[in-house]
């Protein structure tokens, strides 16, 4: 299978297998790769999802460029088509299009290698990024004639200072794990060997939070970030309210009181 899920405990990972294209997206990989994805949003037993790829070379390196050249179909009938259909049809970016999911739980990026292209774009899309120390990063889609399509210019905008993203988009160019961090594309670097153990550390520590709270911070997060600061405040406090009264708030703070463990049950 090009895409593998292993279940540890309410953490999934997911996992990219193809290591012999460097992680590289065929179609039927890109189709699995979001199948996946669906499973997780739709799980109410899982609560963080950690994507990483098969082997030390690459996280992800983008789409198989070999499997994914223009179809015979015009581009106006595969955006108009039923996702199945256009994604088959040569619209291949919407099986990769992974904001369009709108998973309301966590998903860690843990990028143990090369990650380009729509793999850079996939970790973009995570909500933590923690990288090997022999990770890059890099949207290279200028250097081969085409831009990046599911979200790679507008999110590393975000991710980085702008200077930085236009280089990097401009020129094609790649960055290591150290500059990555520095200028905060990635929240950590780590030992090769000791990633997967990390990334499922701070998945741990995610899943033993509150699940409504952890799901409330994602959608502020989200729907906050290009609102005014007065309205981003005004969405918080409604948040704050919608959970003011559930068990799990008075369970946390019964927990504080008497110096226990919570018990939560996302209610």
């Amino acid at each position: 299978m090009t895409i593998e899920t292993e279940r540890n405990s309410r953490t999934v990972v997911v996992r990219i297998n193809r290591p012999e294209a460097l992680n590289a997206l065929d179609v039927e990989s890109m189709i699995a790769l979001n199948d996946a994805l669906r499973e997780f949003r739709d799980d109410p037993t899982l609560s963080v999802a950690v994507i990483t790829g098969a082997g030390d070379r690459a996280f992800c390196t983008g789409a198989d460029l070999k499997g994914t050249l223009p179809p015979d179909s015009g581009f106006a009938e595969s955006y108009f088509a039923p996702y199945d259909d256009s994604v088959r049809a040569g619209l291949y970016v919407r099986a990769i299009t992974l904001s369009e999911l709108a998973i309301p739980k966590p998903m860690i990026a843990a990028v143990n290698g090369h990650a380009l292209g729509g793999g850079a774009e996939i970790a973009l899309d995570c909500d933590i990024r923690i990288a090997s120390e022999t990770a890059t990063f890099g949207l290279p889609e200028a250097r081969w004639g085409s831009v990046p399509a599911v979200g790679g210019v507008s999110k590393l905008l975000r991710a980085v200072p702008r200077a930085v993203a236009m280089h990097m988009l401009l020129t094609g160019g790649r960055i290591d794990a150290a500059e990555a961090h520095r200028v905060g594309l990635v929240s950590e670097v780590v030992a090769p060997d000791e990633l997967l153990t990390r990334a499922l550390d701070i998945a741990d520590r995610i899943a033993a939070n509150a699940p409504l709270a952890v799901r409330s911070i994602k959608t502020l997060a989200a729907r906050t970030e290009d609102l005014p600061l007065s309205r981003s405040v005004e969405l918080e406090q409604l948040l704050w309210g919608l959970l003011r009264d559930t068990h799990d708030r008075v369970e946390g703070r019964r927990a504080f009181a008497e110096r226990r463990q919570p018990e939560y049950h996302g209610r």
